[in-house]
């Protein structure tokens, strides 16, 4: 009987503790989804409700969403401009990055640690101590108000993070895997592509997604750079609602959901690849 008693007992410890992480994952869910979920509530309330501290109210409209596309009609060209901006910048970051880090941890390169201990350095530079003189280099060559004007820096900006982040997985790639394709007559461009970038995957979820939602919300840089209707990215939309229609809050969280949805969505979409490369390093480191 004592026995019986002390296995049920036994058994139900885990039992209990399954319950309790699953109470606190549903807390922080809540937390984490509520500012969104008011962000929403706000976006859809009349002029007379939106300063009511409820979460939800029975007054809606959506004249925020269409008063905020007529008052700016270059919504979709700003849209275009962040999403060209951030895919670009992605696709080369992660490309130079991965690239730098085979060269890094496989090849015999006078002078890599140096030139390593450098683009570490880079971590510890504010993107605000560099904001007067890459609008400087961009006035000179003409990048100003160009898509280029934007990219280049945001490249360089997210380089240090991206290999620091893909160091951690190219230390966990047997170089077995790469002696035995050298064996087999592969060359070294070969297996980059071949061996080292598949093997790299769970990596480059994660550095493209910090990279594209790093460069889709920044704000500092675009704002001394963009001037143009047109050229401007959508968190600088943002910021001019909030100057001009300062009377009117519900417009500007109208903006800000607009903003948002893109993000969510593409965090959705690969939500599974994140997160499983951000298991994987974690081991792997």
């Amino acid at each position: 009987m004592t026995m019986a008693n002390s296995n049920h007992k036994t058994g139900s410890r885990p039992q209990m503790g399954q319950a309790g992480w699953i109470l606190l994952l549903i807390f922080a869910t809540v937390m984490t989804l509520l500012p969104l979920i008011f962000t929403l509530s706000l976006s859809f309330r009349t002029q007379n409700s939106i300063y009511d501290p409820r979460l939800f109210v029975t007054e809606l409209t959506n004249g925020n969403y269409i008063k905020a596309m007529k008052d700016n009609p270059t919504i979709p060209y700003n849209f275009l401009a962040s999403f060209v901006i951030s895919t670009v910048s992605t696709a080369a970051t992660v490309l130079f990055a991965s690239m730098a880090v085979f060269g890094f941890s496989r090849e015999n390169v006078k002078g890599k640690l140096l030139m390593y201990n450098m683009i570490m350095c880079a971590l510890m530079v504010p993107i605000s101590a560099l904001v007067i003189p890459i609008t400087q280099l961009n006035s000179r060559f003409g990048l100003l108000d160009n898509y280029f004007g934007l990219i280049l820096p945001y490249i360089a900006l997210n380089i240090p993070y991206a290999v620091t982040i893909l160091q951690g997985f190219m230390s966990g790639i047997p170089k077995e895997l790469e002696e035995a394709a050298i064996i087999d007559g592969c060359t070294t461009p070969g297996l980059y592509v071949r061996i080292v970038l598949p093997l790299l995957k769970s990596g480059i979820v994660v550095v493209s997604i910090w990279t594209f939602l790093t460069c889709w919300n920044e704000f500092f840089l675009a704002l001394c750079t963009m001037t143009k209707a047109t050229t401007k990215t959508l968190p600088l939309i943002a910021q001019q609602y909030k100057g001009v229609y300062n009377s009117q809050p519900g417009v500007l969280f109208a903006i800000l959901i607009i903003i948002t949805i893109p993000m969510i969505i593409f965090y959705t979409i690969v939500q599974k690849q994140f997160v499983n490369g951000m298991t994987s390093g974690a081991v792997k480191g």
